[in-house]
Formats: C-alpha cells, sequence, structure tokens
C-alpha cells in the first residue's frame, strides 16, 4: 500500500499544493496513491492524537508512506524521529519529496534509524537533566518554586476593603461565601484577616 499523507497547520493553509507534489512524485515512479491522509491539525500535537497515530498502526512492511517534506510529521525533532523509528521497525518505507530522504527496510537505514532513536533519547536525557539542575539551583537561591496558593500577590483583590470584611465577619458571614465574593482561596482570605487583624 503506498500512502500520501498531507498534514496543514490552520484552515487558511491548503492542502492542494501537498497533493499535487505527492501525486507529481508517485507519476514519475510509476506509483499511484492507495489511500490519501490529510488533516489540519499544529504538528506540536502528539501523534496518538492525529491522524498520523492511527495511519502508523495500520502500517505494515513493505507499504510506503510519501509526504511532501518531513517536517509534515512534525514540528519537534523528538516527534519525527519517533515516528521514523516505529516505521522503520514495521519495515515502512517514508519517502519525503522536498528533502528527497528515502528511509526503508534496507539495513543502512534501519542503522539511521537507532542511531536517531539514540540521539534523541541522549537529546531527551539531556534536557531532563538540564531542568532538574536549573530547579536545584533556584532552590538553592531561596526561590520557591511552583505555584504558591493564597499568596500575598493575591491580596490586591482585598485590599481596601478591610472595614468591609470586618463587617461582614461581625455579622456573622462564611468565609466560603467571602471567598466566592472576592474570588480569592480560602488561604488568602485567612491570611489577609490575620494581618490586618480583621477578627474580633
Amino acid at each position: 500500500m503506498i500512502y500520501g499523507y498531507i498534514r496543514v497547520s490552520t484552515d487558511k493553509q491548503t492542502v492542494e499544493n501537498q497533493r499535487f507534489e505527492i501525486r507529481r512524485y508517485c507519476e514519475s515512479r510509476g506509483w499511484e496513491i492507495d489511500k490519501w491522509i490529510s488533516e489540519t491539525i499544529s504538528g506540536t500535537k502528539e501523534v496518538k492524537k492525529r491522524k498520523l497515530g492511527g495511519l502508523i498502526k495500520k502500517l505494515q512492511g513493505s507499504d510506503v508512506l510519501v509526504c511532501s517534506e518531513i517536517s509534515r510529521l512534525g514540528r519537534s525533532m523528538f516527534m519525527i524521529l519517533d515516528v521514523l523509528k516505529v516505521c522503520l521497525e514495521k519495515g515502512v518505507t517514508v519517502q519525503t519529496i522536498k528533502d528527497n530522504y528515502t528511509l526503508g527496510p534496507d539495513p543502512m537505514s534501519k542503522l539511521i534509524a537507532s542511531v536517531y532513536g539514540f540521539i534523541a533519547e541522549m537529546e531527551r536525557n539531556l534536557i531532563s537533566q538540564r531542568t532538574k539542575e536549573g530547579l536545584k539551583r533556584r532552590q538553592s537561591e531561596g526561590v520557591r518554586l511552583g505555584r504558591q496558593r493564597g499568596s500575598t500577590n493575591s491580596y490586591y483583590k482585598l485590599t481596601g476593603k478591610e472595614k468591609e470584611i470586618k463587617k461582614m465577619l461581625s455579622a456573622g458571614a462564611s468565609k466560603a461565601s467571602m471567598c466566592r465574593l472576592y474570588k480569592v482561596h480560602g488561604i488568602t482570605l485567612n491570611r489577609f484577616i490575620e494581618r490586618y487583624n480583621l477578627t474580633e
């Protein structure tokens, strides 16, 4: 089976240019597209959430996947390498037109796939390591990580309402109703009340 894969990121882009390129390329080699897969979706979306993911599951040995350029498979190098790795492991040939890449079940392509997979995994590990080191450095500098719920940054919603809040507390209003009224977290309200000594 020969599959023509087309992807555009937005409705404003047209699939016809890619379809023309793929059809002309295949005709020049005496190929005929058995099935077209076309989708309008960002290349940053996970492959499994795209039509491409469903196609890859169906691909079998000796199938050919043709696309206009390798960037149609994904926006990140990791994503592209993962797609290529799966295809080559299945014995599927991936042909890109503009880049003139032909990766198939031959030994050289399998070697390239292995190298690609190694590079992608190594890069993932390096990014993970750099992220962890960065977080540790920020912690050592005294920076609190994560979202600080109820921080003083939320006080601006309550600033100037000290007397109003004190009257509501005196009248027996629940803190939950006050949180809904001012759209703040309970921790923020409690700290604000304690900070300005609004309880009797």
